[in-house]
């Protein structure tokens, strides 16, 4: 089992924001996805944002967060815009 931080894009403290909402393991923010990943952060920490799901993604895809494509994050921003 592969530590977060193993993955493109986690740091530290996305580890621990991660592990607080019980994604411990790479494989499991990878099978959780990062839809509900972001999902389960945003309900314990408020103010995550557009770049912390880019984040997520780019971790679950293995791609740097600011080299995402573009329909990636058009797709990502409407599911953040949804929520609102």
């Amino acid at each position: 089992m592969a530590k977060l931080s193993t993955l493109r894009n986690i740091g530290v403290e996305m580890e621990r924001k991660l592990t607080s909402v019980g994604i411990t393991t790479a494989d499991e923010l990878i099978q959780t996805g990062s839809e509900d990943a972001f999902m389960r952060l945003k309900l314990r920490y408020p103010k995550v944002c557009l770049v912390h799901f880019y984040t997520l993604e780019g971790a679950v895809t293995d791609t740097e967060y600011n080299h995402l494509p573009e329909d990636t994050k058009q797709r990502l921003k409407a599911f953040f815009d949804s929520l609102y």
